[in-house]
């Protein structure tokens, strides 16, 4: 299945949560769920009863459209967590945060994570002085990230670190945001990744 390119204020109608897919409309509560705060369709205002399978693959389908991974590496980074030692669903989460696009806005240079893969594939981020245009970069503890010269001035990025300062900055990176570059210190603790998914539910399908 591929990365879902479709109208994303739908999906999180459908979820019933933000999933922080739009930048300055989110910010500003002017989304669509904020709007209406119910699933899209004539029978959208209606509330069915889900089942466990649903539950669980409700999830593993909001941590994919959150992240903008596809099903294939969804599946491939589970699989890793679970090779690992420790929890899965924290480790499944950690990987996800590691990700570069997820890196780039975590520090506030894009208000979503869509702009965020945008900036990355089209050559504006420096890994520890080289450029990186892949999104799915792992990004490791004490890594610089930095916006090349050129697009330093880019008004969308300006305007995404003026609005992402209302919002505040996460505690696992440090960034100078007027020289446009961060560090990421070190992997989040779970409890400090403010995300509206239950990765436990997720352990729960993919261990059937």
């Amino acid at each position: 299945m591929a990365r879902y390119r479709g109208p994303v204020e739908k999906l999180e109608r459908r979820f019933g949560v933000s999933l922080a897919l739009k930048g300055e409309r989110r910010l500003a509560g002017k989304s669509a769920l904020d709007k209406r705060p119910y699933a899209p369709g004539q029978h959208g205002a209606r509330k069915g009863k889900i089942s466990e399978y649903g539950l669980q693959l409700r999830e593993k389908q909001k941590a994919k459209f959150m992240y903008g991974v596809s099903e294939k590496q969804f599946r491939r980074l589970f699989a890793e967590a679970a090779r690992k030692d420790g929890n899965t669903g924290v480790l499944l989460i950690q990987l996800l945060e590691q990700r570069l696009d997820n890196v780039v806005y975590r520090m506030g240079f894009a208000t979503t994570r869509r702009f965020a893969r945008q900036l990355v594939t089209h050559g504006h981020i420096l890994v520890n002085g080289k450029r990186v245009d892949i999104p799915s970069f792992r990004v490791e503890a004490g890594a610089k990230i930095e916006i090349i010269e050129k697009s330093k001035n880019n008004p969308q990025i300006t305007r995404a670190i003026e609005l992402t300062a209302q919002t505040g900055i996460v505690a696992w990176v440090d960034v100078e945001k007027d020289k446009r570059f961060g560090i990421f210190t070190r992997k989040p603790e779970r409890e400090e990744v403010v995300i509206p998914v239950e990765e436990r539910f997720i352990v729960e399908l993919y261990s059937k």
